[in-house]
């Protein structure tokens, strides 16, 4: 039985997988089992911050998991307290932090503290989330529910949980909010949206307005923090000071984990919300180590240089191809170019694969971009010849 056969046997299927077998990772090139390479324009949708097969990062967990993999959250974690420490130090926010597995777990976490803030300090109870149409925010029945995308909403998973709605504009959450209304979610970025970023001004006015009916503001950064934007947080681009901010992907740079960070220190009481793994020896090592290093290519200019060099490279590339392609879309390592049909999309991603990198689409129409924050010159050029060559064969 060979890979193909036993992933179909044995594992669920919830992918339309590509059966390569991809056994090396170089920074943003990859090595499958015949020694053909890729250029990996994806970092495992936005996970890979710091690159495949990270010496630093493999280092760092190889002598932690050596001592201690795991203990529970019944004991206090070293690691744990100090990315803690870093996240906070790093986002230039005055915030404590919980630590999951997962993006969809952060938000879980963020829509209870929500939920909490509103039961405690009011007199009448509020709980109402309001969130925007095309959002993405998890796949566990509340964030389902939270996501702004009636395809996710079918029957098959229903009922569901009460207490969030959508809107189709930033403009329309104003008139939405009711006695009810406790928190407003969004994503600064729209990742499955589209990668479309939302005006600055705009959210700034919405965040004031917020402050002042003392409605909290989750922003979503599963997918833009990490310095994914450029600024560790595209909070912090934005400059704007959210209630609830929920991190995961790029943080452990490969490694599970999920966080969820709030101003509202003392929201939770033991007992309020847990996990098993969240937080432990492994997860927080690999996400310290990896927002330390990328601390250090942001201090020293090479992030910025190399976000600048990718900008310039798909811009060049879009002008070249504006029969294909119809605007581009993104900020930082976060790009999009948009496609003229859906059905073009499907095929340049395919074609893409075959000539050896590796892309991702976004809403209907978006061809996505999220590659490794330290990736080379060398590897951006490359991934965008063989995109070319993927072009011509349409």
């Amino acid at each position: 039985m060979n890979l193909e056969q036993t992933d179909k046997t044995y594992v669920l299927n919830t992918y339309a997988r590509n059966y390569v077998n991809f056994t090396k990772g170089v920074n943003a090139t990859l090595f499958d089992e015949k020694n053909n390479n890729y250029i990996d324009f994806t970092s495992g949708i936005g996970v890979v911050s710091c690159g495949h097969g990270n010496k630093r990062i493999a280092d760092a967990i190889s002598k932690q998991v050596q001592n201690i993999t795991h203990i529970s959250n019944l004991y206090c974690i070293e690691p744990q307290a100090k990315l803690a420490k870093k996240i906070s130090e790093l986002s230039d926010y005055d915030v404590a932090m919980f630590f999951a597995n997962s993006g969809a777990e952060a938000n879980e976490g963020a829509i209870k503290i929500a939920r909490k803030y509103g039961e405690t300090k009011f007199n009448n109870k509020k709980y109402k989330v309001i969130t925007l149409e095309h959002s993405f925010h998890g796949r566990t029945i509340t964030t389902v529910k939270a996501t702004g995308q009636s395809a996710m909403h079918t029957d098959n998973f229903s009922p569901y949980p009460d207490g969030f709605s959508y809107n189709a504009q930033l403009n329309d959450i104003y008139n939405s909010i009711d006695k009810q209304t406790v928190a407003v979610m969004l994503e600064l970025v729209q990742g499955e949206g589209g990668v479309q970023p939302f005006p600055k001004e705009d959210i700034q006015k919405l965040a004031s307005f917020l402050k002042e009916k003392e409605i909290l503001l989750i922003i979503d950064e599963v997918q833009t923090g990490a310095y994914r934007t450029g600024e560790f947080l595209a909070s912090n681009l934005y400059d704007i000071k959210p209630d609830i901010i929920t991190m995961a992907k790029g943080v452990g740079s490969g490694v599970p984990i999920g966080v969820v960070m709030t101003t509202h220190k003392d929201i939770f009481e033991p007992g309020d919300h847990g996990s098993t793994f969240g937080g432990n020896y492994l997860s927080t090592t690999s996400a310290l180590e990896a927002c330390t290093i990328l601390d250090e290519l942001k201090n020293d200019g090479t992030l910025d240089e190399t976000i600048l060099y990718f900008e310039t490279q798909l811009k060049k590339f879009y002008e070249s191809n504006t029969n294909v392609f119809t605007d581009v879309v993104g900020l930082g390592l976060m790009r999009g170019l948009r496609v003229k049909d859906a059905q073009t999309l499907s095929a340049i991603i395919t074609k893409a694969f075959e000539q050896g990198v590796l892309v991702l689409k976004a809403g209907k129409n978006t061809l996505r971009f999220l590659p490794p924050l330290t990736i080379s010159k060398e590897e951006i050029d490359e991934g965008f010849k063989r995109l070319g060559k993927a072009l011509e064969t349409l």
